[in-house]
């Protein structure tokens, strides 16, 4: 007799197999259900438990991919938004968030072959579609840029694992935003967004040194018991103005994250709103807390207050009724009676159809603030608008490394224009914030080298004419680096420098006197500054005539003028140790043999007499005095010619000897 039976393992194995799936499918609709309550950091923890046991469909794939995103893991966004859109039948919008995913990761040329992708599948969007795809051209250009500022992590206010951002000045001592919690917070209060506590505000002291104290959180009168961020105070430290998140019903605008508006489906009973609240300094606390008048969490957020320096304009981001896209910055202005005008849209030249937010205003009334509508390198940006709060007239991206493919915000000033703090996420793999510091570097400039040969023409005149292939060894003052360069065949060499910026340069080659300059860029420079070095050849017997050496009337002593053509003189013999010169002196041809002889010597000799004042042994200088007897064109006695034409005998020159 046959009898049929399956192996126990194969029973084992398939019973194995639903429980696993069984436990998959427990893990997926926690997840879900996580996701639909905003719980996106608390859904990602059993999304990934699920997928491990069963390989996600495209509507999971995009879940998780989503939560990525809005918790600003662009790292793990990416990775899943390239699994969503290799899915069959995946949503054209999977496409520009993948897009937007590889620009946040710097991998700008990818993103732009998505955002074209993006804009075939989904038609109306091309002309969106074009400005992103500028907008990674323009990122590309200015990452390759000399750098704008020096940034890096303040190690002793940032907490690794939790944001810390948005801080504003307060005395000696900043407040900041922070999700590190509460020290004996009894609430224990989670937000399931990001998986951390609430945002609460806290303050750092800087010592006499400029090191930063470890943070302490503001009085509990102000850290309610949810979101409380972004603050600014006023110019005397006595008025604090900050924002608050409210849990309100649902509306048709749906705001969910307490920093920002982000436009989700509707599936909770109750949505974030933000409100500005203002606290007033009762001699060592906060008191007196009032809400901004014109808070309105049932139909509006506003938030990110910023007062200018003169405490009489407020401005502030919302999502009121006369913005022109997700969320404006908008002003407010100060009556005469004490209370704040109606809020005012700073216009189009500031604002986009995205997103501007975290506005500052630094202490000579300049607007910094965060956008992700005007062309960036990627996510926020921060920008300065030009201009005055009525008028503004031109917004300019600070460029890197202020600004990263990732978010940038939050930024202030320590020193107007020049040093401050700012947040950002860039070194971020769980899309927390931490605080920057940054100094401001001088504006790049490019720098022309220029290396040339003097000669004489027919006339006797000074001509310029290029040297090529120069050797130039270029140090920059307060760095113990060099470079060596080499001049192209046109004299020409071209290097990347900065206001300010001052260099040495030796130049040298064969055949020719080495040469050493020191040139300062100066602060009126435009984008381009030459810097052009003369050689003599290095021949015997050769006169060179030195420019713009000029005496007084009958006068042989060396006038101050005349000092700056000697002094590169100085440096060309310091340079060229084993060169002996003669310094010669000439006249033109009025008054005597006599008189001009002797004028000539007394001339030259104060010449030698100046450049070994300057340090250049007397013994490697020989004075002559020539008189009339060498004229350089026929003004001889009795002939009639210009004063130009007789300047050109009355010359100083010297010429090699050994």
């Amino acid at each position: 007799m046959n009898y049929r039976f399956t192996p126990l393992y194969f029973v084992l194995a398939a019973m194995m197999g639903l429980g696993t799936t069984a436990q998959a499918q427990t893990e997926l609709r926690k997840a879900n259900k996580q996701y639909e309550n905003y719980e996106f950091a608390l859904a990602l923890e059993n999304y990934q438990v699920a997928v491990q046991k069963k390989e996600p469909d495209l509507a999971t794939t995009q879940r998780i991919a989503d939560a990525y995103r809005l918790t600003r893991q662009s790292l793990k966004a990416e990775e899943w938004y390239a699994k969503v859109v290799n899915k069959g039948g995946h949503e054209p919008i999977n496409l520009f968030h993948y897009a937007e995913a590889l620009r946040s990761n710097g991998k700008y040329e990818e993103a732009k072959t998505y955002y074209m992708m993006w804009s075939e599948e989904a038609p109306g969007n091309d002309n969106k579609a074009q400005q992103l795809i500028a907008a990674c051209d323009m990122a590309m250009i200015s990452v390759s840029k000399p750098a704008t500022a020096v940034v890096a992590p303040v190690e002793s206010i940032n907490m690794r694992g939790f944001s810390d951002f948005s801080p504003v000045q307060y005395g000696n001592q900043i407040i900041f935003t922070s999700d590190r919690g509460l020290t004996g917070d009894k609430k224990g209060g989670v937000y399931g967004w990001t998986g951390r506590p609430y945002l609460q505000l806290f303050t750092a002291q800087q010592d006499a040194t400029g090191n930063w104290e470890a943070p302490k959180a503001l009085e509990e009168v102000i850290n309610s018991e949810y979101h409380n961020a972004t603050a600014s105070a006023s110019e005397d430290g006595k008025t604090l103005y900050f924002t608050r998140t409210h849990m309100v019903p649902k509306s048709n605008r749906v705001n969910t994250d307490p920093t920002s508006w982000a436009k989700e489906p509707e599936v909770k009973e109750f949505v974030n709103r933000l409100e500005i609240f203002t606290a007033e300094k009762q001699g060592n606390a906060w008191g007196n807390i009032k809400p901004f008048a014109y808070n309105n969490i049932e139909s509006y957020s506003v938030g990110h207050p910023a007062i200018s320096p003169d405490g009489q304009i407020l401005y502030f981001a919302s999502d009121m009724e006369g913005a022109l896209g997700d969320t404006d910055i908008f002003y407010s202005v100060k009556q005469t009676d004490g209370n704040w005008g109606k809020p005012v849209n700073a216009g189009p030249t500031v604002n986009t159809a995205a997103r501007e937010s975290f506005p500052y205003v630094d202490g000579e009334g300049r607007l910094y603030f965060a956008s992700n509508g005007h062309a960036g390198l990627g996510g926020l940006d921060v920008f300065k608008a030009e201009g005055a709060h009525a008028a503004w007239t031109k917004v300019k991206n600070l460029g890197a490394p202020i600004n990263s493919s990732k978010n940038d915000y939050g930024i202030m000033f320590t020193n107007a224009g020049k040093e401050g703090l700012l947040s950002s996420n860039r070194d971020s793999q769980n899309g927390t914030e931490d605080i920057y510091s940054f100094v401001m570097l001088q504006r790049p400039v490019v720098i022309e080298l220029i290396t040339l040969e003097r000669k004489q023409n027919n006339e006797k005149r000074n001509i310029e004419v290029p040297l090529p292939s120069t050797k130039i060894v270029v140090a920059q003052k307060n760095l113990n680096q060099s470079a060596v360069v080499i001049t192209d065949k046109r004299g020409q060499h071209f290097m990347d420098g900065r206001i300010g910026d001052v260099y040495s340069l030796l130049g040298t080659k064969d055949g020719y006197l080495t040469q050493e300059k020191q040139a300062e860029i100066p602060a009126t420079a435009g984008d381009t500054v030459q810097i052009a070095m003369l050689f003599d050849k290095n021949e015997l017997e050769k006169a060179v005539v030195l420019e713009n050496i000029y005496y007084d009337l009958d006068m042989w002593e060396i006038r101050a003028d005349a000092t700056k053509e000697l002094d590169k003189l100085v440096a060309m013999l310091k340079n060229n140790p084993e060169v002996k010169i003669e310094m010669s002196s000439h006249t033109d041809s009025r008054e005597s043999v006599k008189y001009n002889l002797t004028l000539s010597e007394r001339r030259a000799q104060a010449a030698v007499d100046y450049l070994v004042s300057q340090g250049i042994d007397r013994s490697r200088l020989r004075a002559k005095g020539y008189g009339k007897s060498r004229l350089v064109n026929g003004c001889a006695d009795g002939v009639v010619c210009s004063e130009a034409d007789h300047q050109l005998n009355r010359r100083t020159e010297f010429k090699i000897i050994k």
